[in-house]
Formats: structure tokens, C-alpha cells, sequence
């Protein structure tokens, strides 16, 4: 892993301490999640609305058992360790963890951020966590582009490209 990149990937206990001074610097922090399993144009305008909803932001990425879990088999492609490095290269990205839960439901518990983005496959009232957001104060947002963009899409384009398509 780069410097750059492991510099920013933290454990989420050493995370919430850090994010202790963020928060009386008054800067708002604001939590995105998912699996970025081959990270495409979807993912960064994702990634790029959610920064542009505060000041800090964190982004926890999907460990391997719990994507397979949530993609099912042959899931991911790359290891959490390699998505987590993709994402922490981004420049608007903060800080990243990995995490191994389904849901951010412990994540939002211990970070408490500010606010916690959603990707448009979601709306404001059917976010799983929302509930646990309002809890501990923050605020749901829906950001980046339409959901036109996925994996799966990226993955057919290259296997008919190649002429592999099933």
C-alpha cells in the first residue's frame, strides 16, 4: 500500500479518537459506505458528493466476508485491503476503514458523524441506518450521480469486449 494511501486507513477505535479533535476544529464529518469493488465513474461522483456535504470525510469499505455476503459468491474481485487503498487515493477522501458488519448501524454508533451519505440507489426514507443517524444527531443525505453506473455493468462491457458473455 502507498504511503499516501495507508496513512489514511485507520482502525475505527484509533478513528474515533482522531475524529475527536475534527469535531472541535468544528469541522463537520460526514460517513460514506460501500464495497467499491471495481471502483468506476459512479463511485467517484458518489464519493465527491458526499465530501462536498462537510469537511472531513470517511469513507468505511466493505470487508470481504461481508461483501460476498451482500454480492454473493465469486465476490469480491479485489480484496478489501486493495479497495480500501483505491478509495484512500481519492483526493476528497479523508480517512478510510474497513468493516465487516452489513450495515454501518456500529460505525455511525462510534463516529457519530455529522452526516451519513447515500449513493442514489437510496432515498432519504428508506436508508437502513437513518434511524441510527438521527440517534446519534446527524443528518441522511442522498449524493452523486443517477445510479446508471455498477460493477456488474463493468464487468459484462469488458466480457463482451472480449467475447466471453454467457
Amino acid at each position: 500500500m502507498s504511503y499516501e494511501s495507508a496513512a489514511k486507513l485507520r482502525p475505527l477505535e484509533e478513528l474515533a479518537t482522531e475524529l475527536k479533535a475534527v469535531r472541535a476544529a468544528n469541522q463537520t464529518i460526514v460517513l460514506a459506505n460501500g464495497i467499491f469493488d471495481l471502483p468506476h465513474v459512479g463511485h467517484v461522483r458518489y464519493l465527491q458528493g458526499a465530501a462536498a456535504e462537510g469537511d472531513f470525510l470517511v469513507v468505511a469499505v466493505n470487508g470481504d466476508a461481508c461483501a460476498r455476503a451482500l454480492k454473493g459468491e465469486g465476490r469480491p474481485f479485489l480484496p478489501a485491503v486493495e479497495r480500501a487503498e483505491i478509495v484512500a487515493a481519492l483526493g476528497c477522501v479523508d480517512r478510510v476503514l474497513i468493516f465487516e458488519d452489513t450495515n454501518v448501524e456500529s460505525i455511525l454508533r462510534a463516529l457519530r458523524p455529522d452526516v451519513h451519505a447515500k449513493g442514489t440507489d437510496y432515498r432519504a426514507d428508506n436508508v437502513p441506518e437513518r434511524d441510527v443517524t438521527r440517534e446519534v444527531g446527524g443528518r441522511t443525505v442522498i449524493v452523486g450521480d443517477p445510479k446508471d453506473h455498477s460493477t456488474t455493468d463493468v464487468l459484462r462491457a469488458i466480457l463482451d469486449a472480449h467475447g466471453l458473455s454467457r
